[in-house]
């Protein structure tokens, strides 16, 4: 399933900031931690918790916030069904890569182990 160029670009200028919050709330509202939130991201995207607070009150978009994340080699084992959409076809990168995100703060707040969270 293809995504439109309005959505893709509306994913693009959206601030991870103003989703974080949304981000937090989930997983803790079942039981999760925003410590465990915050390996999560760290796994995806290389960033310790003083560099997302920094990316976050620099309000970045996602597009330069996955422009300066260096994903995880195992991004790609990232795979299923979020916001209806398959993430395996997801053309565009961008929205593939924030989909990854979305897939797995969702996997946490079901309850999901970490270390297959983490792909390992």
């Amino acid at each position: 399933m293809s995504t439109s160029d309005k959505h893709d670009e509306r994913i693009a200028k959206m601030t991870f900031g103003s989703v974080y919050p949304l981000y937090v709330q989930k997983v803790e509202k079942k039981g999760r931690t925003k410590e465990e939130l915050h390996q999560v991201i760290e796994w995806l995207t290389g960033f310790g918790e003083k560099k997302l607070q920094q990316l976050i009150n620099d309000k970045v978009t996602f597009e330069a916030f996955f422009q300066k994340a260096s994903l995880n080699a195992n991004a790609n084992l990232i795979t299923g069904v979020i916001c209806g959409y398959r993430i395996e076809e997801i053309e565009n990168p961008l929205t593939r890569k924030v989909r990854f995100l979305d897939k797995l703060v969702d996997e946490l707040a079901k309850g999901r182990k970490m270390e297959k969270i983490l792909r390992s």
